[in-house]
């Protein structure tokens, strides 16, 4: 390992260790996630996805993603959103901001 990668592992572990305590006390508080992974459509990847989360994928749309009220229904396994649904997503994010 270079000496230069070996000093960012060593800083991003100690920032991590020190932010322990603040990350456990804020995850208690915040609102329940609804995970989103970016995920192929062909068959192999189903069964992955299957084989990996016990149920078949279920794909989201950027909008989708956007509509989500904290109020609407979590959701126990991970929902997926295309590549193109999510540089969809990530661009509308990013518009938003910037107004």
């Amino acid at each position: 390992m270079r000496p230069v990668y070996a000093f960012a592992a060593v800083a991003t572990a100690a920032s991590a260790l020190s932010a322990a305590p603040v990350v456990a006390h804020e995850a208690s508080q915040a609102p329940v996630a609804r995970p989103v992974m970016v995920c192929a459509t062909d068959a192999a990847t189903r069964r992955s996805f299957t084989r990996e989360h016990g149920a078949a994928p279920i794909f989201i749309t950027a909008r989708e993603v956007q509509a989500l009220r904290p109020s609407d229904p979590t959701w126990s396994t991970p929902r997926c959103i295309t590549a193109t649904e999510h540089a969809r997503l990530v661009n509308t994010s990013a518009n938003a901001r910037v107004r």
